[in-house]
């Protein structure tokens, strides 16, 4: 019979997303505060901002908080009609970072896993640089078509009593070029940026790794020396006579290779390994699988 005994050490849960290397990615940015949003009228930049933009506002008990398009992007849509109720962390405005960055798709079930944990990402490039940190834009939400307002038409100036009125000042009509086109719908992603120094190329494929949550010197055991999951499980405890002691235990954190146990042991037991085998249940008994997913 092989035994081992608890140990402490730091632990992490990741979750790993494949993504590429894209130019002038598109990322939302979320209201700070429940409220009304307000749009600002926004020009369109003659160079990449170097500051962040204001773009809108959020008012709440006649307070006004600021969303601000982040330095290094300009403004890509409105999500929502201006003098819109908004909820507290919703995308109300589209933007786009100019220049390289790091794009992975999302699906739901790892949405709700990562959604509070976007602090600390990790990059690799596949045959090429990392893993390296990487800066989370915006939120992972999807995005609906982003609009941008027609500019207001201009307005005739008042001519002095008794003179004609002065005809409206015609604009030069605007290079096609230079028109801000609205952003497209995007699924749920997340979008990040590499430290100046990385060398990108567009459409390289990456992996990026969320770290979504951390303990510092728990105490663990191997995975094989327990049976449960879902945060219970059963321990086999050896005495000191070479009788085993069946102890239910609070699951942690696991990296697949150890779990961590939170209450139950306190260190000092020799643990059987393979954990106990938990029996079947009873014909008739239940009508769906056991809660217990490490049963043996």
């Amino acid at each position: 019979m092989t035994t081992v005994q608890p140990t402490r050490q730091d632990l992490a849960n990741k979750v790993s997303l494949s993504g590429k290397v894209t130019i002038n990615p598109v990322f939302g940015i979320v209201t700070p505060t429940a409220g009304q949003v307000r749009y600002a009228d926004v020009r369109k930049p003659r160079s990449t901002p170097t500051r962040p933009t204001r773009v809108a506002s959020v008012w709440k008990s006649g307070k006004a908080h600021r969303i601000e398009v982040p330095a290094g992007a300009v403004f890509a849509g409105r999500l929502v009609d201006d003098g819109s109720q908004v909820t507290a962390g919703m995308p109300v405005v589209s933007a786009k970072r100019i220049g390289y960055g790091l794009v992975a798709d999302i699906d739901s079930a790892q949405a709700y896993q990562i959604s509070d944990a976007l602090a600390t990402v990790q990059a690799q490039i596949k045959n090429g640089p990392g893993p390296f940190p990487c800066k989370v834009l915006g939120t992972i939400a999807a995005l609906p078509a982003g609009t941008i307002p027609d500019p207001p038409a201009p307005r005739p100036s008042a001519a002095p009593s008794g003179q004609p009125s002065a005809p409206p000042v015609v604009e030069p009509p605007s290079n096609p070029q230079d028109s801000t086109e609205p952003s497209e719908p995007t699924g749920m992603r997340l979008v990040c940026t590499a430290p100046a120094k990385v060398k990108l190329i567009n459409g390289a494929s990456a992996t990026l790794e969320v770290v979504t949550a951390r303990a510092i010197k728990v105490l663990v055991l191997p995975v094989e020396a327990v049976a449960g999951g879902q945060g219970r499980g059963k321990v086999d405890v050896v005495r000191s006579d070479g009788s085993r002691e069946t102890r239910d235990v609070v699951l942690g954190l696991s990296d697949g290779k150890v779990v961590e146990i939170k209450s139950g042991l306190t260190g000092d037991e020799r643990v059987a390994v393979p954990g106990p085998n938990i029996p079947p249940a009873k014909p008739g008994v239940g009508d769906g699988p056991s809660a217990l997913t490490g049963a043996k």
